[in-house]
């Protein structure tokens, strides 16, 4: 009697658990179309639905995250704490150690807010390029505690950060580059994926002013002219728009037969607009007339350009890691290609970044950034008297990206000490280097993005740093004021 009871009672208790059981599974709706998408003959429908659901979730707790550090007055130190946290827990109740993509599972999280993780692989420095460098290995995961400790008390003071000054998020695509305006403290522009560029202001209150729209895929690059009036972007829809940032207005389309990939103002004649291709091409646009003035063809697509601050040369990266030195008529707009170096970097990589700089004090003379997406950040001085030859200095190996990830200098601090260097990361973190310490370059590190960061930008007076991530986030972080007397 007892166990028919028992029976009839479960099956009365079946039917309200299958039914709360369903509601639980109905009311999440990212649940619910993750276990819907339709997946291809040869793949495990369940691993499929997992790992949708698991990236979608992942996806979620930055945007909580994000909503946590509103919520609790906006403090860096406060979110950062928060985060690490979370972090910790996560590490306890793992089984092991978690690892990042972009070092093949031998990448260890900080262990609290104040510690730095080194995200450097390998130092080598050379007099010269045609030298055989010698490569040290210094993996991060097997350096001891001493060394852990000894780089967190180097931590560099000057560039310490008060917290996040804003946030922009209302862009849904990921941000592929960022930069401020020429000369200016507070207009920030950003161009991602979706095709859209987003105008903003930094200063009270930070605002987006213009959101232009009109390219067809990703924006690859953008440039403003000296005054900040225009702005000329390229993509992979083959075109070259022209932008009037006031009026919000595209005034000119330039269409291309390959990806437009990457594109500069000539610094002193601003009629000029040089423009690097997937067809291998390195043009030179009448920004006027929008008309074709020459071109030189180099041995792989161009990936990145910066000319010097005369306008007499542009140096161009590209797919195969060379970088070129070509000559420019200011006057005619005419090319001519004068060098060909190659990064330390033995392997094919993509150029993600290059920038030029006038001054520095490790050479005393102009010099040369360029960084790579299996994470070399090579550092060349620049004789502008031998046609912009390029003599690498010292390079430093980071952890392989996946992403088209960018770098910066770090000019004004670099003026007084070392030759400081900031960059995005795959593991969601900031990071700045110090090119004179080969044992210990990390100085600093900033946590905040919940995605890859991919684009970083410093404003004139560098007291302000924006960085933008895989989810479409940009984040502008507000550098502490140091006393110049220490």
């Amino acid at each position: 009697m007892n166990q028919m009871m028992e029976k009839c009672s479960s099956d009365n208790e079946d039917p309200e658990k299958k039914q709360k059981e369903k509601e639980d599974v109905t009311a999440d709706p990212e649940f619910f179309s993750c276990m819907l998408q339709p997946c291809s003959a040869n793949s495990d429908p369940n691993y499929i639905g997992a790992r949708r659901l698991l990236l979608s979730r992942k996806a979620r707790s930055g945007v909580l995250q994000r909503k946590d550090w509103r919520c609790n007055g906006k403090g860096y130190v406060g979110y950062r704490n928060f985060i690490t946290k979370l972090e910790n827990r996560m590490k306890l109740q793992s089984p092991s150690h978690l690892s990042s993509p972009g070092t093949s599972g031998q990448w260890a999280p900080s262990s609290g807010p104040a510690s730095i993780t080194h995200d450097i692989d390998s130092w080598s420095f050379s007099r010269d390029p045609s030298e055989s460098q010698t490569v040290s290995r210094t993996n991060s995961i097997r350096s001891n505690l001493s060394e852990t400790d000894h780089s967190r008390r180097k931590t560099e003071p000057a560039y310490s950060f008060v917290g996040m000054h804003c946030i922009f998020d209302e862009c849904k695509s990921m941000v592929t580059v960022i930069k401020f305006g020429n000369m200016s403290s507070d207009l920030l522009a950003f161009g991602a994926t979706d095709g859209t560029l987003s105008v903003c202001t930094v200063s009270e209150p930070p605002s987006v002013m213009k959101k232009l729209i009109g390219h067809s895929k990703d924006v690859t690059d953008f440039d403003f002219t000296m005054n900040n009036h225009y702005i000329a972007s390229s993509s992979l829809d083959k075109t070259v728009r022209v932008w009037d940032i006031p009026k919000g207005l595209c005034i000119r389309v330039i269409y291309g037969v390959a990806p437009q990939l990457c594109i500069r103002f000539h610094p002193v004649n601003n009629n000029f607009l040089s423009v690097g291709n997937a067809n291998r091409e390195i043009s030179v646009l009448n920004f006027s007339t929008g008309r074709l003035t020459d071109k030189i063809v180099v041995d792989s697509k161009v990936t990145a350009m910066d000319y010097d601050n005369t306008g007499q040369f542009i140096f161009c990266g590209d797919a195969h890691g060379y970088l070129y030195t070509v000559s420019v008529n200011s006057h005619q707009g005419t090319l001519s290609r004068s060098h060909r170096a190659r990064n330390s970097s033995k392997s094919k990589s993509e150029i993600t970044t290059i920038q030029y700089r006038t001054f520095s004090l490790m050479t005393r003379g102009p010099v040369l950034l360029s960084f790579s997406r299996d994470g070399t950040l090579s550092f060349f001085s620049v004789s502008l008297e031998l046609q912009g030859y390029l003599t690498l200095l010292c390079s430093l190996k980071l952890a392989q990206r996946i992403h088209s990830i960018r770098a910066s200098f770090c000019p004004l601090l670099s003026l007084e000490k070392g030759e400081f260097i900031v960059a995005g990361s795959e593991d969601a973190s900031v990071y700045f280097y110090d090119l004179t310490r080969p044992k210990h370059a990390c100085v600093n590190k900033l946590q905040g993005h919940g995605c890859p960061v991919i684009g970083v930008a410093w404003n004139h007076g560098e007291n302000f740093l924006a960085s933008s991530d895989y989810s479409g986030t940009v984040i502008v972080w507000k550098r502490a004021k140091t006393d110049d007397k220490k």
